[in-house]
C-alpha cells in the first residue's frame, strides 16, 4: 500500500480503491455512496461513504492557480437534507438546513465560462466573503458583483464592477442577467446535489461535496474519462492520510 497517502490505515485492497476511483470519475454526474456500495458489493454503506470522502479530500490540488480575468462572485442558498439510518415513518427524521455558498466563476469572452470556486460560508457578510475572494481571485482581475456593501473592501485590489439589483421594482433587472455565470453554476450545483445525492448532505461535509463539483466542472471539457481517473489518482497519492474519525468529526455548525 502506498505510504503517506489517503490509502493509509485501511484494510481495503488497492484494487478496490482503483475500482472506486474509476466508477467515481467514469460517471458524468459522479456516484453516491449507496451506488458505490451496490456496484462494488461492499457489506456496509459506511465503507463506500468513507472511500468517497477520502477521494473528495484529494480533489483540491495544492497550489492551484487563482481565477483571473473577469470573475463573477455571488452567493446562493442550498437546502440540504441530512441522511438518517432510521427510515422516515419509523422514527427517523431528516433535518433540512439552509446553507450559504459563495460562488466565483471566470467569464470567458465573447462567451462561455472558465473555472469556478465554491465555498460554504457562515453568512453573507464582508467577514465571510472577503477572505474567500482574496484566496481564489487574482488581484487586478475584473470583479463583477451585485451592489451589496460586503464587497466594498475589495475595490482597491480589484477592478470592481457593481450592478445594483432592486428586485422589488417592477422594471428591475433580473439577477441572472448581470451575473449569468454564478446563477448557471448555482443551478447546476443544486441539480447535481439533488440528482446524485438526493440532497442528503450534512453541513459538516458540504465543502467536500463542493470540492467534487468544482473538480468535475473544471474538467467538463475533457473528452477522456481516463484522464480524470489519472488526475484523481495522481492527487490522491499526494494527499495526506485521513482517518474515519477525522472525516466524521462534528462541525461547530451542528453543535
Amino acid at each position: 500500500m502506498t505510504s503517506g497517502t489517503i490509502f493509509d490505515k485501511t484494510r481495503t485492497p488497492l484494487k478496490v480503491w482503483l475500482a472506486a476511483a474509476w466508477h467515481l470519475t467514469s460517471q458524468k454526474s459522479g456516484m453516491s455512496a449507496l451506488g458505490l456500495q451496490r456496484v462494488l458489493g461492499f457489506g456496509s454503506y459506511q465503507t463506500a461513504w468513507t472511500i468517497l470522502h477520502r477521494f473528495r479530500r484529494a480533489m483540491v490540488r495544492p497550489g492551484r492557480e487563482r481565477l483571473k480575468g473577469i470573475v463573477e462572485v455571488d452567493q446562493s442558498y442550498l437546502a440540504i437534507r441530512e441522511r438518517r439510518d432510521t427510515p422516515v415513518g419509523k422514527g427517523g427524521k431528516r433535518r433540512t438546513t439552509k446553507a450559504v455558498v459563495v460562488i466565483a466563476v471566470e467569464i470567458l469572452e465573447p462567451k462561455g465560462f472558465g473555472r469556478i470556486r465554491l465555498q460554504q460560508i457562515e453568512e453573507e457578510s464582508t467577514a465571510s466573503v472577503e477572505p474567500f475572494v482574496r484566496a481564489v481571485v487574482e488581484p487586478g482581475s475584473v470583479l463583477r458583483t451585485d451592489g451589496a456593501a460586503i464587497y466594498r473592501a475589495l475595490q482597491d485590489d480589484y477592478q470592481h464592477e457593481r450592478t445594483v439589483i432592486k428586485s422589488v421594482m417592477p422594471d428591475a433587472i433580473p439577477a441572472h442577467v448581470p451575473l449569468p455565470g454564478v446563477h448557471r453554476v448555482a443551478s447546476l450545483l443544486k441539480r447535481w446535489l439533488l440528482g446524485t445525492h438526493q440532497g442528503a448532505v450534512k453541513p459538516a461535509h458540504l465543502d467536500h461535496y463542493l470540492d467534487e463539483f468544482v473538480f468535475r466542472f473544471n474538467r467538463r471539457t475533457s473528452h477522456s474519462r481516463g484522464l480524470l481517473f489519472y488526475r484523481l489518482i495522481e492527487q490522491a497519492v499526494q494527499a495526506g492520510p485521513i482517518t474515519y474519525r477525522q472525516i466524521t468529526r462534528k462541525s461547530p455548525r451542528e453543535g
